[in-house]
């Protein structure tokens, strides 16, 4: 009688096991799509960021040349004189 007390606890043990490692198993296939659509942005995301930068340079670039011209300018129009346009 105990025999079977034992079998029959390690037969629901088993079961246990089973019906965890299949709730388990089918959680994985939208765990793993998940994890894929998070690397891919992770990748568009570093992307980004690298062209941010690049933009950032551009525009700082943009800028100093903006400043280069205005003192120019203003010399130019220092060299014509003050009636000129």
């Amino acid at each position: 009688m105990v025999l079977w007390v034992v079998i029959a606890a390690v037969l629901v043990g088993l079961l246990v096991l089973v019906v965890a490692t299949g709730s388990l198993l089918g959680r994985l296939g939208p765990l793993r799509r998940a994890a894929t659509t998070l690397l891919r942005r992770q990748a568009e995301v570093e992307k980004l960021r690298a062209d941010a930068l690049t933009m950032a340079q551009e525009a700082d670039t943009l800028r100093l040349k903006a400043e280069i011209t205005q003192e120019r300018l203003a010399a130019i129009k220092v060299k014509v004189g003050p009636g000129s346009r």
